[in-house]
């Protein structure tokens, strides 16, 4: 019996071939997938890297599209040393939302103000420094949660602090997130 090389990816592939130029949900992918390899690991991951790498289109979240011959660009570009040393400098070494940085110990990182998923460039003006930490937090929750998710803990902060006017602010945020949908 010959064996079957065939890999997630190149399901992924040949599904998006066989469907050119259609608005598809992931989960249909994902399906057809499984057909093949019904213990395929992550093929969910194997659609944002072939997303990543500019040969699929993403519509909006969770739908992707393939456009014969399409070769996008690759989103996944790094921040050149030079870019990253601005963002750095600009930024005097330090976390742009908690101010840790370099002078106390703590790691610090470029960071894409908009994710280069949702097509942020990296150039000196969609950089931001951040910590470890905030890094972290930004990619687990993405901006908006992130930004929600921040502005709770601050307004504790606040109260445990007596800052009216931190607590004011935060609470500010909260609302202006409800007001436009986004909490």
């Amino acid at each position: 019996m010959a064996e079957n090389n065939n890999t997630v990816t190149h399901y992924i592939k040949e599904f998006f071939e066989n469907h050119p130029n259609e608005e598809i949900e992931h989960g249909k992918v994902v399906d057809y997938v499984f057909e093949h390899i019904p213990k395929a690991r992550d093929p969910w991951r194997a659609i944002r890297k072939l997303y990543q790498e500019g040969w699929l289109i993403q519509v909006r979240k969770g739908v992707y599209k393939r456009i014969p011959g399409y070769k996008g660009h690759n989103v996944l570009a790094p921040f050149s040393s030079e870019v990253k040393e601005q963002i750095f400098k600009r930024d005097n070494y330090r976390c742009v939302i908690c101010g840790n940085g370099k002078h106390n110990g703590y790691e610090i990182h470029a960071d894409h103000i908009i994710p280069q998923a949702k097509g942020g460039k990296s150039t000196l003006e969609n950089g931001q420094t951040l910590c470890s930490e905030h890094n972290l937090m930004k990619k687990r929750y993405g901006t908006v949660d992130f930004l929600g998710k921040y502005s709770k803990r601050m307004i504790e902060r606040a109260k445990k602090f007596k800052d009216e006017k931190t607590e004011k602010m935060f609470k500010e945020i909260l609302e202006t997130l409800k007001k436009y949908g986004l909490s």
